[in-house]
Formats: C-alpha cells, structure tokens, sequence
C-alpha cells in the first residue's frame, strides 16, 4: 500500500502541534489530555519519521547507481532496502488504520455455562481455567468478582476481572459461545456428548462518563454459594444490582457487602459501557460486517472436540490439533489469527479510504 505523503505529513504535524502545546500548558486537566494523545501519537510519528527516512535513503541509493564507482555497492543496498520498505508501509498503515479506542484497557471476563448440564458447567470452569493461565503467563492479574459453582464443579457463572496492558485488545475476539464434544465423566455408556458455554469480554476502562441515577438501580443482598471455590460465605453479603432501565444485572460476592457494592457498580459501569460500545459497533457494521470481531455472543465461534484433539474456530477456518495445549493456556495460536484477520480488515478499510 503507497500511504499518501499528505497523510503522513498530517500526523507529523499533529504530533509536533501537541508537542508545543504540552510545552506551553498550564492547565492540569489540558495537559492530562495532551500527554495521552501525545504517547498515542508517539509510536504512529517514530514509525513515520522511521519510513521517511528509509524513502530518502532508498531516493539517495538510486541516484548513487548512476556512479560507475559505487553503482554495484547501491544496487545491492537498494534491494536490501526495497525488501524491507513494503513491511515498513504496513506497520505504519496498521498504527494509521482505524483501531478500537480501549485496545489497550483491562478487560472484565465473564464464563457461563449454556446447555448441557453438569457438563457445561464443567466445560465453563476448564474455559476459565484456560483464560487464568494465560492471563498468568502474561503477567495479567485475574481477581475474580462473583462465582456459582455447578453442583458436579466448573462454574455454572463466573465473572472475573483481568487487569493488565493489553487485556481486552488479546481477549476480546473471544466472545461468544464456545462448544465442547467429549464424552462426560458421568457418561457410562462412552457416548460423546456436545455441551457449550458463553464468553463475553468487556473493556475495563477508567474516567467513562457513565451516569447512573439512584432512581434507576435495585440493590439487592443475598448468600453466596461461593467465590472461586475459595470460601462460601456465611452471611448474605452478596450484592446484586440491577438497572431497571436496561434490565442489565451486575453481582459481586466477596466477604465484604461494602466491597461487594463497590465492586457491582463498578462492573455495572462497564456493562453499561460495553452496551453503547455495542450500539456504536451496529451503526457502523451496516457499512461493513468484519468477520472477526463482531461481538455478536450468540454466535458460535469455537469448538473444542476431544476425541480428534483438535480446535477449530469458525470465523476463519481455523483448526489447530493442540487442543490440550491451548486447555493449557496456549491461546497465542489462535489469537494470534485472528488478530492478523482483524488487522487485514482494517488495512483494507484504510485501503478503500486512499481509493
């Protein structure tokens, strides 16, 4: 893709506006804002200045071959250096292409069992347990907020929050229904039963201007079968809130019912968020539906079949025969595609807008 000169220049001069004026501000709330855009716009200015460089360089190169006496030396160079200015394009495109605002916001994680029973709810913990094991690898923290336990273990529901740089930009092609065929523990017979479960990510993101009016909420409390299979509470802390407008229900059951309310509004902001951002993301899909990343959660997206071994993810074909690899934790893989399948809808967004 030839990124027009105009554009790249647009940035630049953006940066160095916000540069001069952080320099210049007095304002505590205007200069917060300048340096967000300013560390927003940092990596997009170097990837450009670092492309403008490489155009100059190959333009020195290609006058230097008509010299007799280094024309073999430049062509060399010159080729090394056309091999490596498509990938430098990219790179600065993808920073350019339009990506989602809370890419790099801690995320709130949510697993529940759907239809098969026991089983869902079992398949609903190992999906859990996959999600804690790679958020570990990656140096996130998992603080799970409120739990159901399913009578044969697994989680009949469980909502966690994932804190970390990045969360909800890996996690957030993960929501949707994901489907299991394995044969249960409690199946004598050895017959391979299909069971599911729904996942849902939702941006953790600080300062949104949510208003939520007294009016508006029910606070309930109630007891807990537990949280995380760490305790079961002994008193009825457990705080359900419920927005009576949206109909939207958010719980937390830790020890502390003070906790409890903090953390059920804090969870309730979010889902409040992630309805608007959904609302947002309709609007636009009437232009453009992307593949990947719908958000659509009734959507079945993965299936996990354990007598094949294998993993497959629907929305792009994908099937990988290391399903007790990625049980374990070992998303990369998958996540991996499915964020270059995002990357090359974008692209072609960008693309279609330089047309």
């Amino acid at each position: 893709m030839r990124l027009p000169q105009a554009r790249l220049d647009q940035v630049l001069d953006r940066f160095h506006e916000v540069e001069a004026r952080m320099g210049a501000a007095t304002d505590g709330a205007e200069i917060v804002r300048l340096s967000k855009e300013h560390a927003e716009l940092k990596p997009v200015a170097d990837a450009v200045q670092g492309l403008a460089r490489a155009r100059a360089e190959a333009a020195d190169l290609k006058a230097m071959t008509g010299d007799p006496e280094m024309a073999a030396m430049a062509e060399e160079e010159l080729r090394a250096l056309n091999d490596r200015l498509p990938e430098l394009e990219r790179q600065v495109a993808l920073l350019l292409a339009p990506r989602d605002a809370d890419e790099n916001a801690s995320a709130v994680l949510e697993v529940r069992a759907g239809t098969g029973g026991d089983e869902a709810a079992l398949f609903a913990g190992d999906l859990f347990r996959m999600y804690s094991r790679y958020a570990q690898d990656r140096g996130w923290r998992v603080e799970v907020d409120s739990a159901a336990e399913g009578e044969a273990g697994g989680y009949k529901e469980i909502v966690a929050t994932v804190t970390g740089e990045g969360v909800f930009g890996r996690l957030k092609f993960e929501s949707g229904v994901h489907r299991v065929q394995r044969v249960p523990v409690t199946e004598a017979g050895g017959r391979i039963h299909t069971s599911a479960a729904t996942v849902a990510v939702l941006p953790e993101v600080e300062d949104v201007e949510i208003e939520i009016l007294d009016k508006d909420i029910r606070i309930d409390t109630f007891r807990a079968s537990g949280s995380g299979g760490q305790h079961v509470n002994k008193t009825d802390s457990a705080v359900r809130i419920t927005h009576l407008p949206t109909g939207i229900v958010a719980t937390s059951s830790e020890k502390s019912q003070h906790v409890n309310r903090d953390k059920a509004m804090k969870n309730l902001r979010v889902r409040l968020y992630d309805m608007q951002r959904q609302a947002k993301d309709a609007a636009r899909s009437d232009a453009r539906k992307s593949q990947v990343g719908s958000g659509d959660r009734s959507e079945r997206i993965r299936t996990y079949n354990f007598p094949q071994g294998r993993v497959t993810d629907h929305r792009i074909g994908l099937t990988l025969h290391s399903l007790p690899q990625i049980l374990e934790g070992d998303l990369d893989p998958v996540l991996n595609a499915l964020i270059a399948e995002d990357q090359a809808a974008r692209l072609a967004d960008l693309e279609a807008e330089f047309a």
